[in-house]
């Protein structure tokens, strides 16, 4: 069986309330890039962030974690374009070439959220959504737009599905010569009273995977933001996907809010169980067909 590729979400926009361990600034990011990668991770996916936890899209912001996860570690590197925070196409993107045209900055992906949905909360309890604007919307224009300009500047892009229409869609994109081969796709699971994605269940994968375009090359990995991954991780695991994970998705706190490596420690060992060995980053890159740094 093909070696498993792990990415971290170390942090996402997650403040502390609920995990204290949620990685804000470059050196806490760093930290964790060591930790995650002793403990076999291969790539860790990031948002820039403020001191206060708050979004930081600037330039500089995204550079100076890179060169910190660089210096710590030989993750692959996944910085956001950041969505409900920052608008209009070029804005979203801005920082990818400019991070591209150096090679000590060059990010190996960078998200593609084939198409949209709503991510608002509904609490049960309350019986009321905690919001009712928040909303992940790519046209089908922006989505060509940014594929076009991450293959122009040669970063690959991670097909981010929270549901069929997005999979469906990546036949076109596949037509269209906007995708690499393989493509790598993070099939979005989401709980915790957020409707955007599949259910974090059996069934919930299963309908993922039944509409994946036959006959094309795809890695595919789980998520779940929020919500409890581990039982689609195992079943990830067991039908060759990969597994992405991370404090910044959920806290899990009923895990005692563990660290970004505690939680691959925790993938690790459950791979192992099922007998199947871990990638390091440059297996990775090669099962994915990146170029070593």
């Amino acid at each position: 069986m093909k070696k498993l590729i792990i990415e971290v979400r170390v942090n996402e926009y997650a403040m502390r309330d609920e995990n204290p361990n949620v990685p804000w600034t470059p050196d806490e990011i760093a930290r964790d890039a060591a930790a995650i990668q002793a403990a076999g991770a291969s790539i860790l996916h990031f948002h820039a962030r403020k001191p206060d936890g708050s979004p930081d899209h600037a330039y500089k912001a995204y550079a100076a974690v890179i060169r910190a996860i660089r210096g710590a570690s030989d993750l692959m590197v996944h910085p956001t374009l950041g969505q409900i925070t920052i608008q209009g196409d070029e804005a979203r993107v801005a920082h990818i070439p400019r991070l591209a045209e150096d090679p000590r900055l060059r990010p190996e992906f960078a998200s593609l959220d084939l198409g949209s949905t709503n991510i608002d909360i509904y609490n049960p309890e309350a019986k009321r959504f905690l919001t009712t604007n928040k909303a992940y919307v790519n046209t089908t224009e922006t989505l060509i737009y940014l594929a076009k300009r991450f293959k122009e500047v040669g970063v690959r892009p991670v097909v981010v599905c929270w549901s069929v229409p997005f999979v469906r869609a990546m036949e076109a994109f596949f037509d269209m010569d906007l995708l690499p081969s393989p493509a790598y796709a993070l099939l979005v699971h989401t709980g915790g009273g957020q409707f955007g994605g599949h259910p974090p269940t059996p069934a919930g994968l299963r309908a993922f995977l039944d509409v994946l375009p036959p006959g094309r090359p795809i890695e595919w990995s789980v998520s779940s933001k929020p919500g409890n991954l581990f039982p689609t991780a195992a079943q990830a695991i067991q039908l060759g996907g990969h597994v992405a994970i991370g404090v910044g998705d959920n806290p899990y706190t009923e895990l005692g809010a563990p660290t970004n490596a505690e939680l691959v420690r925790r993938v690790v060992e459950m791979a192992e169980s099922y007998g199947r060995e871990v990638a390091t980053p440059g297996e990775a890159r090669r099962m994915l067909g990146i170029a070593p740094r």
